[in-house]
């Protein structure tokens, strides 16, 4: 009988609650307000014969790097970030490395990683969900071939330092430091730059959240351009689609749009958090598109009230260290006023207002 491997048997089974998902949808941080009409005035135009073609990577690739401020050999376009944490994967690790992946964060690190046969090794943020560099340092030892860590952080919405990510580079030259940047439209911070100088040090940003082409699967990875050849070696030729081809170049060029959501996104954050306070509801600070709400033992009665409401929230309390907590998208103004008056209702409902001052 055919088996698959040992070591795919073995994995942890990554299922997003996808299925049904009716409302506003503030459940996985997508952009709530969808991609710029330019985007979609240009996927109406596309024609059978650019469908008929194999998909051209480069030529984007070279206005991506030009957008970024880097040269096209250090820049990787693929099938989501996922494809490109794959990549790096399959490039650099094989059975009895070790991985190390600050926790909580994002689960197909973990999945990706351990499909290799490499040890997935665990560490735990520090209090308020800080970067516990440190830690990552002693966990880092001579069988270590890789480091993620997601900037700002999934679910947490915390960030690391530019220094905490170039001390664990020039900790571990012989490892590769992937640096998630999913978020980076919302923060404005990124480490792009040092990659000059930094051999080891790679960078992947997504399409998906500011931009939202989430439905399109295109993402960007980054690095030093002798290790992008090595990654390029473990890369289909036509790993993008023809429709995200043709439609990210007229993102990029929708600067003010991009911008105007951002905006949005970054004046909310602060918004949303101030009315959960006045309700004496906890959260994080964030810098992405999201917050981390701590609800307590009722948080999935919360999520199904709130979606009775028609509004999408993701539970993460069983995330390390997220026991009782939710995470909400923030959307446009409109939306986060709908989504308060829902959830004040429900925190009304299931007793959590404490200390309310509405």
């Amino acid at each position: 009988m055919l088996k698959a491997r040992q070591t795919v048997l073995g994995l942890k089974e990554y299922h997003p609650p996808l299925a049904g998902r009716s409302g506003l949808r503030l459940d996985f941080n997508e952009n709530t307000e969808g991609c710029s009409p330019r985007v979609l005035e240009r996927i109406r135009q596309v024609t059978a014969d650019e469908l008929a073609r194999y998909p051209e990577r480069e030529p984007v690739e070279k206005i991506v790097a030009a957008t970024v401020g880097v040269a096209p050999e250090q820049v990787l376009l693929t099938n989501g970030v996922d494809e490109g944490i794959h990549l790096l994967c399959e490039t650099y690790l094989q059975a009895g490395d070790e991985v190390v992946v600050v926790t909580p964060t994002f689960g197909m690190y973990e999945v990706l990683a351990a499909a290799t046969g490499a040890r997935v090794v665990s560490v735990q943020c520090e209090r308020e969900f800080r970067f516990p560099l440190d830690a990552v340092l002693k966990a880092i030892n001579p069988k270590t071939r890789m480091v993620i860590v997601a900037s700002p952080n999934n679910p947490t919405g915390t960030a690391a330092t530019r220094e905490d990510i170039l001390q664990i580079c020039r900790a571990a030259p012989q490892t590769a430091v992937l640096v998630d940047e999913a978020y980076y439209e919302f923060y404005g911070q990124t480490v792009l730059a040092d990659i000059k100088g930094t051999p080891n040090l790679f960078v992947a940003r997504t399409f998906s959240k500011a931009y939202g082409l989430a439905g399109l699967r295109i993402g960007v990875l980054v690095g030093d351009p002798l290790q992008m050849h090595s990654v390029r070696r473990v890369t289909s030729p036509y790993n993008v689609n023809a429709v995200a081809l043709l439609a990210l170049p007229v993102a990029l060029n929708d600067t003010d749009y991009i911008s105007n959501y951002v905006r949005q996104v970054q004046h909310y954050r602060v918004y949303l958090a101030a009315r959960l306070s006045m309700l004496g509801i906890h959260s994080w600070p964030t810098h992405a598109n999201f917050l981390l709400v701590h609800i307590g033992g009722r948080h999935r009665e919360f999520v199904v009230a709130m979606r009775q409401r028609g509004i999408l929230v993701r539970d993460r309390s069983s995330d390390p260290g997220c026991d009782g907590c939710v995470r909400i998208t923030i959307g446009t103004r409109e939306q986060m006023d709908k989504a308060l008056a829902a959830l004040e209702a429900v925190a009304t409902e299931l007793g959590l207002v404490k200390g309310a001052r509405v």
